[in-house]
């Protein structure tokens, strides 16, 4: 069986020090920076760690100077059947991350870890897997769109990979993208925090997934970053989750691998956030296709 494969960064270069969401307080940051930092590396390696302790292989990408959300790889490309897709940043503060995450690609294409690197449409903007999760159960993407990747640039992605994707509009400036608030589950379960969706959002999520496969997120829980999970087989990495989440989720059989992700949510991102998967396929490993019913975008 093929190991999962992920791409972390090095958080040497991560820093708070401009503000594109809520979360990013570059004051607080600064006021105590060589602590943060200390414990930013110590939080990349303690989820480094618990991937690995789950049988998954990472490869951790160097830190780029001048380039401090790079520690976020989720939003530098959508990867599935080994074709990368990569992102396109709406924010002028993330752009220079294209340069380092596309040689990155090309290193891993060269490797054979990847096949081929697609590009978006021209004029286009589309922040990777933190605005198109793959729900391998269903066999769809899920995508986001609003805060930072465009409508349009979701049925793009759809017709690059040849696979259907549901749009749900977010919502607030709070979760600018969809990982921050939606994490579909290996047993067919949605952990989701409706708050963050448009009306139009939370009815198409009611409309795709049965009630009992609904759990929703808490303002507590969405607060701490708890939606922004990994899911590999019974685990679910994420940072430290109010103790009725964990109850919740282990009660339907998940094990839950808390992790100190403190500093990174600092900046407005958690353990999916941190991590990019590479071996992600469009071929259901354990379970039947939950086709979805009704209209796809």
């Amino acid at each position: 069986m093929q190991k999962p494969r992920f791409l972390m960064t090095d958080p040497a270069g991560f820093d708070i020090c401009y503000q594109i969401n809520p979360w990013m307080r570059p004051e607080a940051w600064a006021a105590d920076r060589a602590v943060r930092l200390a414990q930013a590396h110590a939080a990349s390696d303690t989820l480094r760690r618990a991937l690995e302790a789950e049988g998954a292989v990472v490869e951790v990408l160097p830190a780029a100077p001048g380039q401090p959300d790079l520690v976020f790889p989720a939003n530098a490309a959508v990867v599935l059947d080994g074709t990368v897709l990569p992102a396109r940043f709406r924010h002028p503060e993330r752009q220079g991350e294209e340069a380092h995450f596309r040689r990155a690609f090309e290193e891993l294409e060269q490797r054979g870890v990847v096949r081929r690197i697609i590009d978006l449409p021209d004029g286009l903007f589309h922040e990777g897997a933190g605005d198109a999760i793959w729900d391998a159960g269903r066999n769809v993407f899920w995508g986001g769109w609003g805060p930072r990747s465009d409508r349009a640039a979701g049925r793009a992605l759809a017709a690059a990979f040849g696979r259907k994707i549901v749009l749900l509009e977010l919502a607030t400036a709070d979760f600018y993208h969809l990982d921050t608030c939606f994490c579909p589950l290996s047993g067919g379960e949605v952990l989701y925090y409706p708050p963050a969706f448009t009306a139009a959002g939370r009815a198409t999520i009611e409309a795709h997934v049965a009630p009992d496969l609904r759990l929703e997120a808490s303002d507590e829980d969405a607060a701490a970053f708890c939606v922004n999970a990994v899911n590999i087989g019974r685990t679910i990495v994420m940072a430290r989750p109010p103790q009725r989440l964990r109850e919740r989720l282990e009660a339907r059989g998940y094990r839950v691998v808390a992790v100190d992700l403190d500093p990174f949510m600092m900046s407005g991102g958690g353990a999916y956030c941190m991590t990019l998967r590479l071996d992600r396929t469009s071929v259901p490993a354990e379970a039947p296709a939950r086709q979805l019913e009704g209209a796809f975008e």
